[in-house]
């Protein structure tokens, strides 16, 4: 069910029409690049035939799980970034374990107090280890399989192999490491399959078939998707409607994406943020996805926002309803998905595949590169290379800061701030440049503890109540493989505020000369650098290494701000 002002009705009408009339549907079955902007997408588009290629590999999906059962693994430890870590994230805690399946734990972060735990969290004599990643270059997953592969060598010694698989595009670097050091079993990807398109690829059904999901029942589902998402007619076809609803309005400015799900389903959200965001937000235009934003007043939201609600059937949700039929009262667009159960999971990512591909057709980009995620790569790279040379990262100055924490600016964001006072009153005047149409993200370097989280999500709340602005929050550096390419390749509409911190205890990269805490200043750094390029309004909030009294300063300060 779809609610729109009459204005998006009569585009998202007119565009659906064009869709029909013109026969786009069959052409992006046909994988005609000029649907975008014949800039070598049909490279890009074997998710499409990624069902039935997957149903081919069942027998051997279940022969790896069974043999890790039978072997006594309990747990599965994935390593990887952006889409090799997000899918498997949503499959698990949407429809794992099951009762013979092992628990999955996925690491996407180089904080090292993040890494530490996850060490800590399993029994590594009992733990099968994925090491994820397509190009098998990316330095996340590759830094904690060295890291991994050492505490596995330490635990069990000659047999540290058996307890590892990759699953990688042929011919990578991580196939020949994975070769060389003897792992249990080395996985394909398909390399005409881009990293956020693959949940239903390798990259999603071997771990979903190691914690006992039904992989054959999940492709099933995706199966009914993409027979839908082949009707010519525009209107009727699922995928390609969300996809026009999402790219009209965002070209009407109605370009947040805030995202309502059903308990049940809220993981999802974190995969839809890295598909849409990484897909859409490029040459100054993006569509922003909104996820686990705390809920305000209907009338403290702008009009640059549409809403989806991911309802789940037989789920408790009446307040949910409540909220959106207010909001759409209020002249707000709302889209209304009605999931049938959690199975219909594979449903929804077949349906947001195609939807998203649609949108960057609406929007005349190509929805399948990721520039600025590649410049942020760039810079860290320069940062880590720096400090293997000289022991240390460049020296950097705070242009304001007291016995709570620093903050970090580029000379332009810096003269836009002053005077630089306190660090208060320059987060004050930082916090007033968000005007109509403009979104906050918090992009948090910090260990992603359930305490931080809330904490985070306060400021959030504080800010769009104040400010009236969208607000995101993503924990570094997870998010550089997802919204990070919206925030810098997108509209000028954001305002970051980064929040970095010292680590109390770090931990050493085996084989390189810098820690896990090297490497996320050096992504954080990057990271900025690459947003001030941009000529975002953007500031740094370094804390002590007290991090929660760190955060509890910044909500008193943030609070503060609106006084």
């Amino acid at each position: 069910m779809t609610v729109h002002p009459a204005s998006l009705a009569d585009a998202v009408a007119r565009t659906l029409t064009q869709w029909t009339d013109e026969h786009r549907v069959a052409r992006l079955w046909d994988r005609d690049p000029s649907l975008w902007t014949s800039g070598g997408e049909e490279k890009w588009l074997g998710w499409l035939d990624v069902i039935e290629a997957q149903r081919a590999e069942l027998d051997a999906r279940a022969a790896l799980a069974t043999a890790v059962r039978d072997e006594g693994f309990t747990d599965v430890l994935l390593l990887g970034m952006g889409g090799s870590s997000l899918g498997p994230e949503v499959l698990a805690r949407v429809l794992g374990p099951s009762a013979d399946g092992a628990r999955l734990h996925v690491l996407d972060s180089t904080d090292p107090a993040q890494v530490r735990r996850f060490d800590q969290a399993v029994d590594l004599r009992r733990t099968l280890v994925i090491a994820a990643s397509k190009s098998g270059s990316t330095l996340e997953p590759n830094i904690f399989l060295a890291y991994f592969f050492q505490r596995l060598r330490e635990t069990v010694g000659a047999a540290a192999g058996r307890h590892l698989v990759a699953i990688t595009d042929p011919g990578s670097q991580m196939q020949k490491v994975a070769e060389r050091d003897g792992f249990r079993a080395i996985v394909f990807g398909d390399p005409t399959i881009g990293g956020r398109y693959s949940v239903l690829s390798a990259f999603g059904t071997v771990p979903a078939a190691l914690i006992g999901v039904d992989v054959a029942r999940l492709l099933d589902q995706a199966a009914e998707m993409a027979e839908a998402c082949r009707d010519q007619d525009a209107a009727r076809n699922p995928g390609v409607a969300l996809g026009v609803v999402l790219g009209e309005a965002a070209r009407a400015g109605r370009d947040k994406l805030t995202i309502v799900a059903s308990p049940g389903l809220a993981a999802l959200g974190a995969w839809l943020e890295q598909l849409v965001a990484e897909s859409t937000g490029k040459n100054g235009r993006a569509i922003i996805p909104v996820d686990l934003e705390p809920r305000g007043d209907p009338a403290s939201y702008g009009s640059d926002r549409v809403f989806v609600h991911l309802r789940l059937e037989g789920s408790p949700q009446s307040d949910q309803d409540a909220f959106l039929e207010a909001l759409n009262r209020g002249g707000h667009p709302v889209v209304r998905i009605d999931v049938r159960d959690a199975y219909a999971l594979g449903q929804e990512f077949f349906r947001w595949e195609i939807a998203t591909a649609v949108a960057g057709a609406v929007l005349g980009i190509n929805p399948f590169d990721q520039p600025d995620v590649e410049a942020s790569k760039l810079k860290t790279k320069a940062l880590t290379d720096a400090f293997e040379q000289d022991g240390a990262l460049p020296g950097e100055a705070p242009i304001a800061g007291d016995g709570q924490f620093q903050l970090f600016a580029d000379q332009a964001n810096a003269t836009a701030l002053a005077p630089l006072t306190s660090p208060r009153n320059v987060l004050r005047t930082h916090l007033a440049r968000v005007g109509a149409g403009d979104y906050v993200a918090l992009l948090a370097y910090l260990d992603m503890t359930e305490a931080h989280v809330a904490r985070l999500q306060r400021v959030r709340d504080v800010i769009r109540d104040k400010t009236g602005a969208a607000t995101c929050l993503g924990f570094g550096p997870r998010f550089l493989h997802s919204t990070g390419q919206a925030y810098k390749g997108g509209p000028g509409s954001g305002v970051f505020l980064q929040i970095t911190c010292d680590d109390a205890h770090d931990l050493q990269v085996p084989g390189r000369s810098f820690t896990f805490g090297v490497v996320k200043a050096a992504q954080a750094r990057g990271d900025l650098g690459v947003l001030e390029e941009r000529g975002r309004r953007a500031l740094r909030v370094h804390l002590g290494p007290d991090v929660a009294a760190g955060l509890n300063a910044l909500q008193e300060a943030v609070e503060a701000a609106f006084v």
